[in-house]
């Protein structure tokens, strides 16, 4: 079985309970304020090694106690850390507002912004068997480096293109699958560049990977505590199926379920508060 190599971004999120979203100029009063471990690569990260797999974890965060509190997290969940501390710099935060039913977040990068130029070389033996799975909420360019160096070693590469940005060409066409969220999948596809495979998210309501839609799991409100992190959920349990040899059909169902585990509990991934 191959390993689940992360290249994204680590982060401290605050996350605040509200009635409602404020509107611009309007002002509410948050219901309670809470502190996770968080970041796009590693929600992803945590949701990969929870399906059973191997992880890496590649990306930077500051030389402080966030950054220390959020590496204890993934340390402690059996992640592999390739992950730079950089001076002088914060580690990054997400700032959260959240209704139960729906986010809106504000990302501060900190260090995530400050990735090497060659972020996969401590890592020894990379080629087939192997998957890399990376986001956007590092710096493209490294992204785009870390993909190429990646495909060279005969590595495949899962791009979760969130938050959307315009990826080179080449890089795009190296990805297996590249994973869209639908609000994102008419804006990707107006560009003519196709990847190896494509992964549409559609929500609550399903997966598609090229012609073969999944319908997931309706989690009842009732039930519904957090969405946040619910995709990186799927996302990083279906990287963990794919090096298990799973067909799509099963990768999808595998990371519906865990998106809908996701949703009924704090946080972007179980367990993650950090005091």
């Amino acid at each position: 079985m191959g390993r689940v190599i992360v290249l994204g971004s680590v982060n401290v999120d605050l996350e605040v309970r509200v009635p409602h979203h404020p509107k611009p100029g309007e002002k509410d009063i948050g219901e309670t304020l809470q502190r996770f471990a968080g970041g796009k690569g590693a929600n992803q990260a945590v949701a990969a090694r929870a399906a059973g797999a191997e992880v890496y974890m590649v990306g930077a965060v500051g030389d402080d106690d966030a950054g220390r509190a959020a590496l204890n997290r993934l340390y402690d969940r059996g992640i592999r850390l390739m992950v730079d501390r950089v001076s002088n710099t914060p580690t990054g935060h997400a700032l959260i507002t959240t209704d139960g039913g729906s986010n809106a977040i504000v990302v501060v990068p900190g260090a995530n912004a400050h990735l090497g130029a060659r972020v996969l070389d401590p890592i020894k033996g990379l080629g087939p068997g192997d998957l890399l799975l990376t986001q956007l909420e590092t710096p493209v360019e490294q992204v785009s480096q870390a993909v190429r160096q990646a495909a060279q070693n005969g590595v495949r590469i899962m791009i979760n293109l969130a938050p959307y940005a315009e990826l080179p060409d080449d890089v795009v066409r190296l990805a297996d699958p590249l994973v869209v969220p639908q609000a994102h999948a008419s804006q990707f596809e107006a560009r003519g560049v196709r990847p190896r495979s494509m992964v549409t998210l559609f929500g609550k309501t399903g997966v598609a990977w090229g012609d073969e839609i999944v319908n997931g799991e309706i989690v009842p409100e009732s039930q519904v505590v957090d969405t946040l992190g619910a995709s990186d959920a799927l996302v990083g349990t279906m990287a963990a199926a794919i090096v298990a040899g799973k067909s799509h059909t099963d990768a999808i169902r595998d990371g519906l379920a865990a998106a809908a585990e996701n949703v009924r509990h704090f946080g972007a991934h179980r367990y993650a508060r950090i005091s």
